[in-house]
């Protein structure tokens, strides 16, 4: 068995709060999120920062929720420019005001990533449950009068997928280098949600072949990354590079997770920032060493010429749709539970064909609805 040497985090996403003006269907966020108190303060956060930094972590991200809704998001991002972190701010746009991106240049950010939910204001709007449509498209005037790149990221799904085009030509138009066409993953609110969000076969091919069409017409102007779910595969993905291998999250509640889902994997002893140290964490925990090597894997990954690449794909997804954290990921067509994800894609199908008998409400990420499913 692999016994693999363990190396230093690469990336550090720092998650600072679980609170959030948008309300979206696919949010990544625990369901449970309403029920997970005591944010980290600023100083917890620095010290964070710093242990992460001398241990080898070179980039850090700032998401959440809305990052931008912690006051001392300035003070960290000045903190981490200190310690020689590569910082990206993964926001909604809200509240990145002209005073506030002049304070996050200032602090020495170096990256933006604004998110849309599409490329019209209705169904923008309608995703998100808020009028946030013109706002963003001021906030992406910002970041272009800041001189950051233009970085946009669209979650894609069945009420999207049909008009990338629009996306792109929106994208074009507010100047955009990247923009990044992220399939919906099906994880928290997306799969609460996947009956509603989870496209066909052929809107995906027609989406994907748009993308193509646009690539070769544009050229360099705009770097268009299209992300296929995982659903649509025959191989997983090697889920975070590798359990434990590149990847810290630090959750709002100074949770250390290998992946923004972990807490929800049953035989994990989750560790607290506010408890033990990162270097303690990254390379002591049982939570970090849960996966790593192979030792924990069930055939056919065990015996699989391509477990050093794949990893056995996602854990948390082979959790969501075996109830077994430690199967093989369903999306992989050896895995002997492939048919659940085929049963998915067929359920999808079949609501082109019979749409008012298969209709499902859309669960929207709000705090009475967290409350609800977290029992």
């Amino acid at each position: 068995m692999i016994q693999p040497a363990i190396n230093p985090p690469f990336w550090l996403l720092a998650e600072l709060t679980y609170r959030c003006p948008l309300h979206c269907v696919f949010c990544y966020n625990p369901v449970n999120y309403a029920n997970i108190k005591n944010e980290l303060s600023t100083a917890e956060w620095i010290r964070v920062m710093r242990e992460a930094r001398a241990l080898g972590a070179a980039q850090l991200g700032f998401s959440g929720g809305e990052p931008l809704l912690r006051d001392d998001l300035d003070e960290l991002v000045a903190e981490a420019r200190k310690l020689g972190f590569y910082t990206n701010l993964i926001t909604s746009g809200v509240g990145l005001n002209e005073k506030r991106i002049a304070s996050l240049k200032q602090a020495g950010l170096d990256h933006i990533q604004l998110s849309f939910q599409d490329s019209t204001q209705e169904m923008n709007d309608f995703l998100s449950s808020t009028k946030t449509f013109e706002l963003k498209k001021k906030v992406a005037g910002l970041i272009k009068q800041y001189d950051y790149p233009m970085v946009m990221n669209v979650v894609l799904h069945r009420h999207n997928i049909p008009h990338v085009d629009k996306i792109i030509d929106m994208a074009l138009a507010l100047e955009a280098e990247y923009l990044e066409l992220a399939n919906t993953q099906y994880y928290g609110w997306a799969m609460k949600n996947r009956q509603q969000l989870l496209p066909t076969r052929e809107q995906l091919v027609a989406a994907e072949a748009t993308v193509n069409a646009y690539r070769e017409k544009i050229g360099k102007q705009c770097k268009l990354l299209f992300v296929v779910p995982d659903y649509f595969e025959e191989r997983p993905k090697a889920c975070m590079n590798g359990w434990g291998s590149i990847f810290l999250d630090i959750a709002p509640d100074g949770a250390a997770l290998p992946c923004h889902n972990a807490r929800e994997l049953p035989g994990l002893d989750i560790p607290n920032v506010k408890d033990h140290s990162i270097r303690e964490i990254w390379y002591d925990s049982q939570a970090f060493n849960f996966f790593r090597g192979d030792s924990w894997m069930q055939e056919p990954c065990r015996s699989c010429s391509e477990k050093e690449k794949d990893f056995g794909g996602c854990r948390c997804q082979a959790f969501l749709l075996t109830g077994d954290p430690a199967a093989t990921d369903p999306v992989c067509s050896k895995s002997p539970n492939h048919h659940v994800v085929k049963l998915a894609i067929g359920e999808a199908e079949k609501r082109d064909l019979e749409p008012v008998a298969q209709e499902f409400p859309l669960i929207f990420r709000t705090d009475a609805n967290s409350k609800r499913y977290a029992g």
